[in-house]
């Protein structure tokens, strides 16, 4: 082997050893760990702990410090607890009895969505635990098509997306894949995407809990170039581990009367606003580390602005 595939080789065994673990774990064990290293993340190492607090800070500004606080320490909590989900998931939820694991909510109009002929975009974002939410859907008879970048170690990819497809969530690379993405719609297959993503000064800029946040043009063009309905959709927890609500929350549909939007950015904003009302039920279950809001663009000068 080579240097650097070497090293990826030993951080895949790393990995690999390090899940052994976890799923060997009992729940309530797992449980405890992850509020302990949620603390540690969050308390003691502060990771990213500026950005967090600023980021609560203008999304709730009416919390105190203290609140803030209390709900960083869920966020990481919620993250560690995501990766024991994970990591459980192959080994508990089947198709015999995913009933035990998962309730459903709002489900027919996705149902529908699902087994008509037209292609449909499945948007959600970082919140509650969206890898076992794919993974359901597949389970009960919905295969579906994801947009995921291809990570730099080879074989941490391979593993990643044997779990992924192991119930028929396909993954096609964000670069490169458009062509893929655009075969898929044209038979009428289904599409997710995380659509809470920075997108750099080129991006679609639309309005996230009050402040400019720059959205991917790809899906409010997907959506308009091939009348794909859009539905959006959350897999959160409910209390406690492995206990999840798979919750379809709105449609839109640009062949129906009253519902087309404008242009890419109206429709780019009212999923955005969708998914912003969501986090706002459950802050605790998204991931605030983010720097979604951050603002490259070139600054013009009052002149310019006039023009």
């Amino acid at each position: 082997m080579r240097g650097q595939q070497l090293v990826d080789f030993l951080v895949y065994v790393v990995v690999r050893i390090l899940i052994c673990v976890v799923q060997a774990l009992r729940m309530e064990t797992g449980r405890r760990m992850a509020r302990w290293l949620g603390g540690l993340f969050c308390d003691v190492l502060r990771i990213r702990a500026a950005v967090v607090d600023d980021n609560l800070a203008h999304a709730f500004p009416e919390l105190s410090a203290v609140q803030r606080h209390g709900l960083a320490r869920q966020m990481w909590e919620h993250l560690f607890l995501l990766v024991l989900e994970v990591a459980h998931t192959p080994r508990k939820i089947h198709e015999t009895n995913w009933r035990q694991h998962v309730r459903l909510a709002d489900e027919k109009e996705l149902v529908h969505n699902l087994l008509d002929d037209r292609p449909t975009l499945i948007v959600t974002a970082h919140l509650g635990n969206f890898e076992v939410g794919g993974y359901v859907l597949g389970v009960l008879g919905f295969p579906t098509y994801t947009v995921a970048r291809t990570l730099d170690n080879p074989y941490l990819d391979r593993f990643l997306n044997d779990f992924r497809g192991r119930t028929g969530q396909h993954i096609i690379p964000k670069n490169g894949g458009f062509d893929k993405i655009v075969e898929v719609l044209g038979q009428g297959g289904t599409m997710t995407f995380l659509a809470d993503q920075y997108a750099g000064a080129k991006g679609c800029w639309v309005e996230f809990f009050g402040r400019p946040a720059s959205a991917h043009k790809a899906i409010g063009l997907l959506a308009l170039d091939n009348n794909a309905r859009i539905s959006i959709c959350v897999a959160r927890r409910l209390g406690e581990p492995m206990k999840f609500e798979l919750f379809h929350y709105a449609t839109l549909d640009p062949r129906q009367a009253g519902q087309s939007p404008g242009s890419i950015r109206e429709l780019t904003q009212w999923y955005t606003s969708r998914l912003e009302e969501l986090i706002r039920q459950t802050p605790g279950q998204y991931w605030w580390l983010h720097r979604r809001w951050k603002d490259t663009r070139e600054k013009k000068s009052p002149r310019e602005k006039a023009a």
